[in-house]
């Protein structure tokens, strides 16, 4: 499961940078790139964040697998 949401992360990113992606929802870069190779998995706030800012539910990026 990890290594999907990892997927749509990376592909919801896009051409942006991870430190522009960081910056915007309030995370460091490190935090970032851990979510897109599966190595974590973000907070619920995170998940919020990243949802908003990449114009998706947070039911599409993480629990539609």
């Amino acid at each position: 499961m990890a290594e999907k949401i990892a997927n749509r992360l990376l592909q919801a990113r896009g051409e942006r940078t991870q430190e522009e992606v960081a910056r915007a929802v309030g995370v460091s870069r490190a935090a970032i790139c851990q979510y897109e190779q599966g190595i974590r998995v973000p907070s619920d706030t995170v998940k919020l964040a990243l949802a908003h800012y990449y114009g998706k539910t947070v039911q599409e990026l993480f629990f539609d697998i």
